[in-house]
């Protein structure tokens, strides 16, 4: 809007005003000032909207409920969460004990909320405790190498600002952190941290023997200066190499190289996920889950089952000990293609993968990664998805069926006489195909699998072809923040109205649906809220759309975070079943 100085000087209105005399301008002040008063509704309209006031109120219900308060030291931490009738903080405990946590590493789409919620709204007062957190955790809970304590064995207990299960690992596997937050907010601590995690997590560099854990105050060594050794797929080694934990290193080297330059960090980071594809099944392009085999330090019983201790990866490969006697060589656990991994490994990895081979579009690394990806997804999809039944085929990465197949043995998989599960697409997985749909240009493989789950969904069909007129479901009742993603992942690539017009239906039912005592739950009967839910990310994303600017705010990137107990008590439980309760 232009100041009213500027409106006055305005040559039409003042040729107006000097034909029409001193009733002409009264009549032109009061159709400006009509004028200025539509000019400021409509800039009202544009900052306020069922998505935004929702998630404004969600996040000012965590400043001011879900901060520390408690015990003698209070800090700018945020509690994991609330019970809802009582505004008392999750509480966990076992074994006589109880704390207050609060896991950073389970925080990250808190962070990107804040970000996003100061950038639509202007407020800065979001952004700016979202990085007192940050410098909070940086000041006071991190290793002498930086190493944070957060992730899946960590946390604070904010009644007593100690840092519990000392003695325990690192460990992020598909966290996905807010770094260009971080970065901004403390440059030289986020370097620090990110080498600290390379450092900690590479048990033998020259064959890239990845850990899950890695281990805290560890002398630093010379990082990329390391020599690699190029090992054969699925060699044996100290380490596992999960593709979860995988993913959240290949993210920390290459933000190295896009925050801060370091050329050698993209190096290794791409010479990680190198690792996963050439591991990948040379007839089929499946897999893998993991690129290595667990040393085998104790020989497994030649039969019976395989329970307890025996599932333990000092025995050796847990899949060749249970199935290898029916399966042959294939059956090694980088190998299985059934199960919740599946998540993982055609969802939450490749829509990080995806993402940042969109920041490195035009380089070799971001073509490797985008290349790559999208012919991961296309295999699986083309190979084992049956569109009539909704699901993926059970499978070995060398395409072996084992739909309709019972477990052979007892082990490490589930009993003797367990059917292999099939696994119906989820969110992650759907997200990820249309994200390699947009990147790739409308691949037109990958397309027709995306228009059957998109159909299968409830969302409708997308086009025939890609491009092609959509005929969406105007009327679905999806209420997944995940599936909104998707969604806008295909305005974005199309800018098809109707897409955004699904997306806004999808938000009213998450609206409806999901948001309940000023926070996202699964349901309004849910005792405690957890505050790093996808919703409020994804909802900050279709406001930034519905404003014609959707990089304004961080993307939502399927990360996600819960923290595990000591094993040895209570068969290491989790803050996750917390989230579960209901009132009664």
């Amino acid at each position: 809007m232009q100041p009213i100085d500027n409106l006055f000087s305005n040559s039409n209105v003042g040729i107006f005003i000097s034909q029409t005399g001193s009733w002409g301008r009264v009549f032109s002040l009061a159709l400006l000032l009509m004028f200025i008063s539509f000019d400021v509704k409509a800039q009202a309209s544009t900052k306020s909207s069922p998505y935004l006031d929702a998630v404004k109120t969600f996040a000012d219900n965590v400043l001011t409920q879900g901060k520390d308060t408690y015990g003698d030291v209070h800090s700018s931490l945020f509690v994991d969460g609330i019970n809802v009738r009582t505004r008392e903080p999750v509480r966990w405990g076992y074994d006589d004990q109880s704390w207050i946590i609060s896991n950073f590493g389970s925080q990250q789409n808190l962070m990107r909320t804040l970000v996003g919620l100061s950038e639509l709204t202007g407020d800065k007062a979001y952004r700016k405790a979202g990085e007192a957190a940050v410098k909070e955790m940086f000041a006071n809970h991190s290793d002498e190498t930086g190493l944070l304590y957060w992730g899946g064995h960590q946390f604070v207990d904010l009644e007593t600002m100690e840092n519990q299960f000392k003695g325990r690992p690192h460990e992020l596997k598909n966290n996905y952190p807010f770094y260009e937050f971080m970065w901004e907010v403390d440059s030289a601590a986020t370097r620090k941290m990110l080498h600290a995690m390379w450092n900690a997590h590479i048990l033998e560099w020259e064959k890239l023997d990845l850990n899950r854990h890695g281990e805290y105050d560890l002398e630093m060594g010379p990082l990329w200066e390391h020599k690699f050794h190029h090992p054969k797929p699925f060699f044996e080694g100290e380490g596992l190499t999960f593709i979860n934990a995988g993913t959240d290193m290949i993210q920390s080297a290459l933000s190295l190289y896009l925050l801060g330059g370091e050329d050698k960090a993209k190096t290794w980071g791409i010479r990680l996920y190198k690792q996963y594809v050439q591991a990948r099944h040379p007839n089929t392009g499946l897999g893998v889950y993991q690129y290595s085999q667990p040393k085998r330090h104790e020989m497994p019983p030649a039969e019976g089952p395989l329970t307890g201790e025996l599932t333990f990866s000092r025995y050796g490969d847990r899949a060749a000990n249970q199935f290898g006697e029916v399966y042959g060589d294939v059956a090694l656990e980088g190998n299985v293609l059934w199960g919740g991994r599946m998540e993982t490994l055609y969802g939450r990895s490749p829509v990080m993968l995806l993402y940042l081979a969109e920041k490195l579009e035009g380089t070799e690394a971001g073509d490797y990664l985008l290349n790559h990806s999208l012919e991961g997804l296309i295999a699986y999809t083309q190979q084992a998805y049956v569109p009539e039944e909704n699901h993926f085929k059970p499978m070995w990465a060398d395409g072996t069926d084992l739909t309709g197949k019972l477990m052979p043995r007892t082990g490490y998989y589930g009993k003797k006489g367990t059917p292999f599960r099939a696994f119906e697409p989820t969110g992650p997985v759907i997200l990820a195909a249309a994200k390699a749909v947009r990147l790739s240009g409308g691949n037109s493989a990958l397309w027709q699998k995306v228009r059957h789950m998109f159909i299968n969904e409830g969302l409708g069909d997308p086009g025939v072809e890609y491009g092609e007129q959509p005929d969406l479901n105007m009327g679905t009742e999806v209420s997944n923040a995940t599936l909104l993603a998707a969604v806008l992942e295909l305005h974005k690539s199309l800018d098809e109205p109707s897409f955004l017009e699904l997306a806004e239906r999808i938000g009213d039912n998450i609206l409806s649906v999901k948001f309940h005592h000023g926070f996202f739950m699964d349901t309004a009967n849910h005792k405690y809220a957890k505050f790093d839910r996808p919703e409020p990310v994804v909802l900050l994303m279709l406001e930034a759309a519905r404003q014609g600017k959707p990089d304004i705010v961080p993307p939502y990137l399927t990360g996600y975070g819960s923290t595990d107990g000591e094993p040895e008590k209570g068969g290491r439980p989790t803050d996750e079943t917390f989230y579960e309760e209901t009132f009664k």
